[in-house]
């Protein structure tokens, strides 16, 4: 710890910014100051502590409300002036009930409006879903679906990815190409509700592709092939 607090750029009254960013959904949730002793503290025990300015005082996150960040990574930039956390958040991260800090949005010439996909990531609607779907399990909405998925538990999101998955392959059985494609959305959307529910983040799922990816099939995998299963 020694080592670490003499890298970090510390300001003048010895604090450094220290982002905290939804280790699944990549959402950035707030901004906070550590000092010495929380930077200590975050590191020996795994979850977030922080120094409150307004109260000159330390302060643990989710201590009073439950809502804990368990650390999963921390890391500082190239100036070592601000620290980077990738957590995972248990409710909302923001004390006004929201799931980040960051909903207050501000219009800017040229951009676009929210996360919509572009042709040059075909793929971008499933980081956005993901993020919704992160924002809906913290906030926990009055008459959301995702609400009453999460609040019904892993069993019955279970029971939802079996139905999705049933009706997609009954789809193509029937060449609905139409039916089909409504069928896969409702499957990959349940499956990523399970694993917000099971706390897999989407990136280890791709990463698990892109490993498997231009590798030659397992003895395993060649004979559940030959044997048409």
């Amino acid at each position: 710890m020694t080592e670490l607090a003499e890298r970090i750029k510390w300001s003048e009254d010895g604090l450094v910014p220290a982002i905290v960013q939804d280790a699944q959904s990549k959402e950035v949730l707030m901004l906070a100051y550590m000092n010495k002793e929380s930077l200590q503290l975050s590191v020996e025990s795994g979850v977030t502590w922080f120094w409150s300015r307004s109260r000159n005082e330390l302060w643990n996150k989710g201590a009073t409300s439950g809502h804990t960040q368990q650390i999963r990574s921390l890391s500082y930039d190239c100036d070592a002036d601000t620290l980077l956390v990738r957590v995972d958040q248990k409710g909302p991260a923001c004390h006004t009930g929201s799931y980040s800090c960051f909903f207050n949005e501000i219009e800017v010439a040229g951009a676009e409006a929210g996360n919509t996909p572009t042709s040059d990531d075909r793929f971008a609607i499933l980081g956005e879903l993901e993020s919704v779907i992160a924002k809906r399990y913290a906030e926990r909405p009055e008459g959301a679906y995702t609400t009453y998925l999460f609040e019904k538990g892993l069993d019955k999101i279970l029971k939802k990815v079996g139905e999705e998955a049933t009706e997609a392959i009954i789809a193509a059985k029937n060449n609905d190409n139409d039916e089909l494609r409504s069928e896969a959305s409702d499957l990959l959307f349940h499956l990523l509700v399970l694993l917000r529910e099971r706390g897999l983040p989407l990136d280890d799922v791709m990463a698990e592709l892109q490993g498997r990816h231009g590798k030659p099939a397992t003895n395993n995998a060649m004979r559940r092939e030959q044997a048409g299963k």
